[in-house]
């Protein structure tokens, strides 16, 4: 068997997601490892939020006014609006045998970068009768986005097979200081406002996470990978 052989008896995995903190992009890293030692040909596209009117205040990190920028995307977010972003050109065709998205939560649903990619003509061609999964990484809420991913994709042509959410650490109004915190001086603190906070982004378990739904997913592969591997392989001679 040929290199090009073995390479087309790989199943093919696309991990589509947007990180603006680089937090699902950790998720992603974390998982494309896994999937990769798993025999998966992996390729990893991560988003671009370029929109010049929603995209301006992201530019800098940390966020020079972390509240007041938040304020002005809720509306848009409420309003499921779509925005101008980037498509890496591996996230525009190709013929993978599952498409794994992550993001994380905005204003309880999902962010309008990666709603912007899945309404878009690009997703159709990579999605259409192909199987996907999403995960999310949040403070708190995160159902409504696994929700709205899987609608999303699910419009677009593809079969989805399964969801998982990465949550930080704290209650809803202290992890929301935790938040704000570190969006505002880029580092993570003791106490905002006086009160005790909990360190925000990734819990220090979620590489365990990850590696427990990557596995997951490289299971649902291995009859296509046995199948591929089949056809590919010369037949004997007796």
């Amino acid at each position: 068997m040929n290199p090009n052989d073995v390479r087309k008896a790989k199943p093919r995995v696309l991990l589509v997601y947007y990180s603006h903190t680089q937090q699902a992009k950790r998720v992603c890293d974390a998982m494309a490892e896994v999937l990769g030692g798993r025999g998966c040909d992996v390729t990893q596209a991560g988003i671009e939020f370029t929109d010049p009117h929603y995209a301006k205040n992201l530019k800098v990190f940390p966020f020079r006014h972390a509240v007041f920028y938040l304020l002005g995307m809720l509306m848009p977010q409420l309003r499921r609006k779509t925005a101008q972003i980037r498509i890496p050109d591996a996230a525009k065709e190709g013929d993978y045998d599952l498409i794994v998205f992550g993001s994380p939560t905005w204003f309880f649903t999902t962010n309008m970068p990666l709603r912007s990619y899945l309404k878009s003509a690009e997703a159709h061609a990579v999605l259409a009768g192909k199987p996907f999964a999403a995960y999310v990484v949040c403070r708190r809420y995160w159902s409504i986005n696994l929700k709205e991913v899987r609608k999303l994709g699910t419009a677009q042509g593809g079969k989805y097979v399964d969801g998982i959410r990465f949550t930080y650490e704290g209650g809803q109004i202290r992890s929301l200081l935790s938040l704000l915190s570190y969006f505002g001086k880029g580092e993570m603190r003791d106490r905002s406002l006086g009160i005790k906070i909990p360190p925000t982004n990734l819990k220090p378990d979620f590489g365990d996470q990850a590696e427990m739904f990557a596995n997951k997913l490289a299971d649902t592969l291995e009859p296509s990978a046995q199948i591929a591997q089949a056809r590919s392989s010369p037949e004997r001679v007796t």
